[in-house]
């Protein structure tokens, strides 16, 4: 029997009852009304945003999304019912991923860094991108094109990370991985810390908008011809460039020695 995160559980019921453009309440008054614990309600909202559900900004606070599931305004299928179905797959490899990382690393985030999380991406991103090149259905392959020109387009530094991190969890889910998912979002949840947000301030990857972009749109490209190993090399340059980056920003006057 598929595992159901509780959490997200609450969570989907909360929003449910939200109306759309409407404020979430911060994350500690969530915490209290549903009785969770904090690192798991963010696991949660992770998973809703990637989902559409939610919106979150810097600043600003999170956002019930306009276009929720059934709330898109087009009043047609839209992709019929191939879509949907990768949807719902989508949806249940992530309920599975967020119960399986459930508790497993509360208390080691508070201990990590932008630097290590890059390390851990490093390792993981690669083969992910490998085997999203044998298990991507056109339905995904499709998507991942999109959101490359997301990407691309992206016209400030918020709506630049929320692309690129849709962009990198898709390949994730279409990696088809459950524990491969669930470290992942651990470290999607890791990058919203203070310390994060210093390094943003300083390093963040829009400056580079034009080259990520130009990654994405080559490892999609292998993706969609079944490259796996080209989009394994292809990702691990991305992750190599994003970390250089960030170790210079981070360590201005010491970069030669990393």
């Amino acid at each position: 029997m598929e595992r159901v995160d509780p959490t997200l559980s609450k969570l989907r019921r909360l929003i449910a009852r939200q109306e759309a453009d409407s404020r979430v309440p911060p994350e500690r008054t969530l915490a209290l009304e549903l009785g969770v614990g904090r690192r798991s309600l963010r696991r949660a909202l992770d998973v809703l945003e990637q989902e559409g559900q939610i919106s979150r900004h810097q600043g600003r606070g999170t956002f019930v999304s306009r276009q929720r599931n059934g709330e898109n305004g087009s009043g047609r299928n839209g992709g019929g019912l191939a879509a949907v179905a990768v949807a719902a797959e989508r949806v249940s490899l992530g309920a599975l991923a967020d119960a399986a990382v459930t508790g497993a690393f509360d208390g080691i985030l508070d201990h990590t860094n932008p630097l290590e999380v890059i390390e851990v991406r490093l390792a993981i991103e690669p083969v992910m991108a490998r085997l999203a090149a044998f298990r991507a259905s056109q339905t995904e392959i499709n998507r991942l094109q999109i959101l490359v020109e997301e990407t691309r387009s992206a016209s400030d530094t918020i709506s630049y990370q929320e692309a690129d991190s849709r962009f990198h969890r898709t390949i994730a889910e279409i990696a088809r991985n459950t524990l491969f998912l669930a470290i992942y979002d651990t470290l999607q949840s890791s990058r919203r810390d203070s310390g994060w947000q210093r390094l943003g301030e300083n390093a963040n990857c829009y400056k580079r908008q034009a080259v990520y972009a130009d990654f994405h749109r080559d490892i999609a490209a292998a993706i969609a011809a079944r490259q796996g190993d080209r989009a394994q090399e292809l990702m691990q340059q991305h992750l190599s460039d994003v970390q250089r980056y960030i170790f210079q920003h981070a360590f201005p006057a010491g970069s030669a020695q990393q």
